[in-house]
């Protein structure tokens, strides 16, 4: 399997790498809610660094496929916040524009994005060689 180009992985990477760091960031204030939350901003922040490592290293599983666990899980859950809430928190329906968690889902979805493309080109390379 060919590896993504240099400017993909790298983009790639920042993206991960933005959403780990933001929410290192965040944790301290996540630990005053809820640990469990807590704990997955840090857990978050930890799996974005394997992440980076792993598309740098050209390792799908602990690269791109455990970025979109990373990415689409923080995602998921901030939308989870934000409508039904999370077990034991309130939904947060005024808390959609918060500009850490605006920048965490841009950088979100552009990992997203970015594993899609992958996935695309990837896809478009074995259907060449048949």
């Amino acid at each position: 399997m060919a590896s993504p180009s240099p400017i993909l992985k790298s983009l790639a990477i920042v993206a991960i790498l933005g959403t780990g760091f933001i929410h290192f960031v965040e944790a301290r204030e996540a630990f005053t809610e809820t640990t469990y939350k807590g704990l997955l901003f840090v857990a978050n922040g930890v799996g974005a660094l394997v992440v980076a490592n792993g598309i740098y290293r050209n390792q799908r599983g602990l690269g791109w496929l455990l970025g979109l666990l990373v990415a689409g899980g923080a995602l998921l859950a901030y939308i989870a916040s934000r409508t039904v809430g999370l077990p034991g928190l309130a939904a947060e329906p005024d808390a959609w524009f918060e500009p850490m968690g605006v920048a965490s889902l841009v950088c979100e979805g552009l990992f997203i994005v970015l594993f899609a493309v992958t996935q695309t080109r990837r896809t478009d390379r074995k259907e060449k060689r048949t």
